[in-house]
């Protein structure tokens, strides 16, 4: 059923509600496990020969800390990794996900969502399952559950989630309608108009599977609700709703009944799981549309706020909204990391929460305190008819952000000095002060760092012996502006600007290669094939399924075609799916845009990706490094750029921090975690854009990661995994 929560009466806009907790005993589940029976080997903490040391939750534990107790592997001796073996899909498309490990298996995706098992320590395949459904969304990784002898492998596969026998792979019937969920139900409406998929594995909390998902970006848009569902049958135990219904906590941040309408505030990038207290973490995303919210005027709870939930009711613990009324597409990024931490001279068990604009919140986790001070800083007034910004936004005081804050005119590149005027050239035609300036009609305003980060979706990595983070980071300058919706001369076009110019521009032309050009697309691609990517998605780009057929031949004409095609007759079908589509934004996003000099390079100084730890005993730096470099730069001697990078680390007792996450040197990376030196690296046949996963096996350490590629466009992409461990 779905919980309803009581409606507060203490002021909306606050830092983190105080609510009293109540603590709930409960044991750790999905811990280190074996699965099939002639394997089987008891878990140990401190790994022996014979003895296995797993990774079975991703992030490695409940608690998202992407730490390993496993020091075989440490500063003296990482020098002499060495591939251990290596497992190749033979598909296409890219990996992101951070297998988990239990027992002798390893259990991950294919990059058309096959789910594996491995034989951990040699890498052969013990078995494959086919769900029939193509996987055409990241996924980034799977749910191990067990009590007793009883074990389940939770899967999610586009919009369905999959009970599977760990032993064998096959699904487990009596869950749900003959082995799986479809997450589209009881949302609101039809389901079969809805979108989501889960490409964030969904968590465990004794007998249930608590998942979030990611949603469309843009009108129509399901709610982001974050549900609980019984591990054994499938049912439904509880739903929190992202956007409050009458009588709920926060109903009055937004437009009455905007709960009927209004889409997203979603977890799609993950949870942590205070196993012993019962509460789970869970970071949600900016609502639809994301760049224009005169539809949506107010604060908008619980969009953009890290929640605090009783994991066994579904119930509002506290919250912190790190954007009020989001219209720069600042989703929490990552998974929280839980840790402990020394403050006022006292041990306090703490959150961490990155963000894509470069914050890191440390929080009190069981009473959502801020361990740092915030403060809302005024913020500049959009001018954008019917938009109607919020007048403050949140900052922490410590730490200091992790990427630089405003652009100038002082911080382009000078790689050359025909890409320097190119940038400046550039630069003055746009609009750059800093922080949460809105977009404008007729103008780009710089968005830095860009919209992918700061952090990531790859999380960050703590050391609970230390309290120190580890978090990578993107220091890329992107774009955007609006421009006014005029009307169209099709339905085509009016479905196309609705849904597909936030990420294809008005004129179809894209930021490639993460936003790929529509421009002479019909010439690459059948009708069929670019009807199945609007129906399925792919990669970045979510399913729209609430298109009739007559609304997505209209659309195909103008992809193909441009404004130019005749606009036809309309159908009383083809404008209601269009009207629908369009949903009476005024105003639309202009496209994302990277801001690149005339040679495809970041239009700013380096460093353009890091690497940082900071002490959060204290909220200072230990070190930060560029992290990641162009090749082709390198060798002609700009090193030590910096890159995007997509992925996180991992940080072990052995003293070392391992990280992939480089899109174009495809390194496979181990430093020193107190000093941020490069002990090793190896390159990767692609770029390992996921979190690796460390483990043990007859007294053997293992660090994995799924090289997939799929973001640089001059190098291919596929799906491997390749396992290091000392000769």
């Amino acid at each position: 059923m779905t919980r309803k929560i009581a409606q507060g009466t203490k002021k909306l806009r606050t830092l983190a509600s105080l609510a009293t907790l109540f603590v709930i005993p409960s044991v750790l589940v999905a811990t280190r496990e074996a699965v099939y029976a002639a394997e089987h080997t008891k878990p140990a903490q401190t790994a022996t020969p014979q003895q296995t040391t797993d990774w079975p939750v991703y992030g490695g534990q409940p608690e998202n800390d992407h730490y390993s107790s496993l020091t075989q592997i440490n500063k003296n001796n990482v020098s002499k990794l060495q591939v251990a073996w290596s497992f190749d899909s033979n598909e296409v498309g890219g990996l992101q996900t951070s297998p988990l490990i239990v027992g002798r298996m390893l259990y991950a995706y294919t990059p058309t969502q096959k789910i594996i098992a491995l034989n951990a320590a040699t890498g052969k395949t013990v078995w494959t399952y086919d769900s029939g459904v193509k996987g055409t969304q990241p996924g980034r990784g799977l749910t191990f559950w067990k009590q007793g002898a009883e074990t389940r492998l939770f899967a999610g596969v586009m919009n369905f989630l999959y009970a599977l026998d760990p032993a064998t792979g096959k699904p487990i019937d009596s869950f749900g309608e003959h082995g799986r969920i479809d997450l589209r139900k009881n949302l609101r409406g039809d389901y079969r108009e809805q979108s989501i998929v889960l490409t964030t594995p969904g968590v465990i909390y004794k007998n249930l599977i608590i998942v979030g998902g990611r949603n469309p970006e843009t009108l129509p848009s399901p709610p982001g609700d974050i549900r609980a569902f019984d591990v054994r049958t499938g049912a439904l135990q509880w739903a929190f709703h992202t956007i409050p219904h009458p009588g709920e906590f926060g109903y009055e941040t937004w437009p009455e009944k905007a709960y009927l309408t209004s889409g997203a505030a979603n977890n799609w990038a993950g949870m942590a799981v205070d196993v012993n207290r019962g509460i789970v973490y869970a970071p949600t995303g900016s609502s639809v549309s994301d760049f224009y919210g005169g539809d949506r005027i107010g604060d908008d709870l619980f969009a953009n706020t890290l929640l605090a939930l009783d994991a066994a009711t579904g119930k509002r613990l506290w919250h912190f909204q790190g954007v009020h009324h989001d219209i720069w597409d600042r989703d929490f990024p990552s998974p929280p990391s839980l840790l402990t931490v020394q403050h006022d001279g006292q041990r306090v068990d703490a959150l961490a929460q990155t963000t894509k604009q470069g914050y890191l919140y440390l929080f009190d986790r069981v009473t959502g305190k801020p361990l740092f001070p915030i403060e809302e800083r005024p913020v500049p007034e959009s001018n954008v008819p019917g938009e109607k910004t919020s007048p403050t936004q949140p900052r922490p005081t410590h730490p200091e952000p992790l990427g630089r804050q405003i652009l100038t005119n002082q911080m382009l590149t000078e790689r050359t000095p025909a890409a320097h005027q190119f940038a400046l050239d550039k630069f003055q035609t746009m609009r750059s002060e800093g922080q949460f300036v809105p977009l404008s009609v007729g103008k780009q305003t710089i968005v830095f760092p860009g919209f992918d980060g700061g952090a990531e979706w790859g999380g960050s990595a703590v050391d609970p012996r230390t309290g120190v983070i580890y978090v990578n980071t993107n220091e890329m300058a992107w774009t955007g502006g609006l421009v006014e919706n005029k009307g169209s001369a099709s339905a085509g076009e009016t479905t196309y600007r609705s849904l597909c110019v936030v990420c294809h521009g008005v004129n179809r032309e894209g930021a490639p290669p993460a936003f790929p050009s529509l421009v002479g697309v019909g010439q690459r691609l059948s009708d069929s094939e670019i009807s199945s990517t609007v129906r399925q998605g792919k990669g970045r780009m979510p399913a729209f399924t609430s298109l009739n057929d007559e609304a997505l031949t209209a659309l195909l004409e103008y992809v193909k075609h441009g404004p130019s095609s005749a606009p036809g007759a309309k159908s009383d079908k083809v404008e209601l799916a269009s009207a629908n589509a369009a949903n009476g934004q005024s105003y639309e996003f202009t496209g994302y845009r990277k801001f690149l000099d005339q040679d495809g390079y970041p239009a700013i100084s380096p460093p353009w990706g890091t690497l940082n730890a900071i002490d959060l005993n204290t909220g200072k730096y230990l070190w930060k490094i560029p992290f990641g470099e162009y090749p082709e730069l390198a060798a002609s001697g700009m090193k030590n750029t910096g890159s995007e990078n997509y992925g996180g680390p991992v940080v072990t007792a052995g003293g070392l921090l391992f990280i992939g996450a480089t899109i174009y040197d495809r390194k496979m990376h181990a430093y020193d975690s107190e000093t941020g030196k490069l002990l090793w690296q190896f390159e990767l046949p692609l770029a390992g854009l996921a979190t690796p996963a460390t483990y043990m096996v007859d007294g053997k350490q293992y660090v994995v990661i799924a090289a997939g590629g799929g973001r640089d466009p001059k190098s291919s992409s596929g799906g491997r995994y390749i396992a290091f461990a000392l000769p």
